[in-house]
């Protein structure tokens, strides 16, 4: 069976994101359409101020959390924007498993968890067919990511430094297969 969720993992800084985003790059330069929501950190002078989520399909962005946040559930430093994350983040995978070839969805960790659109967005992703490329935090424990893990037809990889140069080729050619095995039915 060919796998159908390819989720990347790792400890922080590692390049869960990076991997993600060189797949996503080399898939859309093959013809495939990729939306969904990719996050990344913000820095200023050069502390970590909180996360950005980017809708791939439209280019919308938000706050995923932010350390000036007033309201939201917090994280370590941070609190989550569930507004945007709703609006955005869940909003773009809902609209990519409608309207894409491949699904991303970075990431499914201890901030997206406090949004239960996010969670019926990914759940959705993963119940649809499709292609779902995405990134899983390294530790979090939730029911959601636990059953992601142990689906016969998804795969978890997990970058290191010595691999993460790499990875994204692995994760290309099993997706690529899984693409073309879907356009031929």
């Amino acid at each position: 069976m060919k796998k159908r969720l390819l989720f990347i993992t790792g400890s922080p800084g590692t390049g869960k994101t990076s991997t993600l985003l060189k797949t996503i790059e080399v898939l859309k330069a093959r013809g495939y359409s990729v939306g969904g929501m990719a996050s990344h950190e913000v820095r200023t002078q050069g502390a970590r101020i909180g996360f950005e989520i980017l809708d791939l399909s439209t280019g919308r962005k938000g706050w995923l959390a932010h350390v000036n946040q007033e309201c939201g559930p917090r994280v370590g430093k941070y609190r989550v924007n569930l507004e945007d994350l709703d609006n955005i983040g869940a909003e773009a995978i809902t609209n990519a498993i409608k309207n894409v070839d491949v699904v991303a969805i970075d990431e499914i960790g201890p901030m997206e968890l406090y949004s239960e659109p996010f969670i019926e967005a990914v759940k959705e992703a993963v119940e649809s067919g499709k292609l779902v490329v995405g990134t899983i935090h390294w530790k979090a424990r939730d029911k959601l990511i636990e059953e992601i893990k142990t689906r016969e037809d998804a795969e978890i990889y997990t970058v290191t430094y010595e691999n993460r140069g790499n990875l994204h080729k692995i994760v290309i050619e099993r997706a690529t297969e899984f693409l073309a095995e879907a356009t031929e039915q």
